[in-house]
This record gives structure tokens, C-alpha cells and sequence, in this order.
């Protein structure tokens, strides 16, 4: 945290960026508001869940280089606006598996997704020429 002289020390509030602790308020349309707290880190490490927020994220871009007390235009659904209540200094690190847990549940779904059309294949050839059991395609076939 920097300070300002004049004989005084007056703290200058840091700007949200990676590295950073950001408490915000989602302010709705209605006047409604919903307290967030997350950590600002690179995409790769995200893991919102966790409390946190990739930098590439739309909110994370609306939210970098502002500090604490600004309100920024934020238009998502019935968001307008947020507040951004606070920005310190990260003190937690995200655990180093965020990225192998996405990578493994996307291999999941594409496995999926290709068993999918597997098997929607096997029911068109069954219904257009007959005698072909979906059944038969194993888990783990591709």
C-alpha cells in the first residue's frame, strides 16, 4: 500500500488486478444488492467456486484498474452496476489443480458428446436399415 506525504501518511487505494482481493456489490436494476468477495488471478488458475475470478472474465475486465468506491457499468442480465466496496492484496494462492480439473472434465464431456453420436448414429441406421443394437457400443469405445 503506497502512501501520500503532506507530514501525513493518507492510503492510496490499489486498483483491482490480478493478484488482488476484490470485494464488490452486483447492484441490480431494482436496487438490489448481492455481495461478492473473490480473487482476481490468471484465466488458467480460475476456479470461481473457490472464490477465484480469471482476469479474462467479463466481470474481472469491467472491474481492472478501478479502485475501491468506483461504481462501474456492468450490464448482465439485471446488473447495472458494481460497486466495488474494497481491493487489497491477494493473501491466498489457488491450489494448482484448477486447470487439471477443467481439462479432465472437458475430456469427460467430449467423450461423452462422441458416445452421444455414436449411438444416435447406430439408432438412424437402425430405424433406415434395421438389425443394429446401440446397446452394443461399449463405454470407452473411441
Amino acid at each position: 500500500m503506497g502512501t501520500i506525504g503532506h507530514g501525513g501518511e493518507v492510503p492510496v487505494s490499489r486498483r483491482a488486478a490480478p493478484g488482488t482481493r476484490v470485494e464488490i456489490e452486483l447492484v441490480s436494476e431494482s436496487g438490489a444488492r448481492e455481495p461478492l468477495v473473490f480473487d482476481i488471478v490468471p484465466d488458467r488458475s480460475a476456479d470461481f467456486p473457490a472464490g477465484f475470478l480469471g482476469a479474462g472474465t467479463p466481470l474481472a475486465l469491467a472491474l481492472l484498474g478501478h479502485r475501491a468506491g468506483e461504481t462501474v457499468p456492468y450490464m448482465v442480465a439485471d446488473i447495472v452496476e458494481v460497486q466495488i466496496v474494497s481491493v487489497v492484496a491477494s493473501q491466498r494462492l489457488p491450489s494448482g489443480d484448477a486447470a487439471a480439473r477443467r481439462e479432465a472434465t472437458e475430456r469427460e464431456a467430449v467423450s461423452k458428446s462422441n458416445l452421444d453420436d455414436a449411438v444416435r448414429l447406430a439408432l438412424t441406421v437402425d430405424v433406415k436399415w434395421g438389425d443394429y443394437d446401440p446397446e452394443g457400443i461399449e463405454p470407452g469405445w473411441g
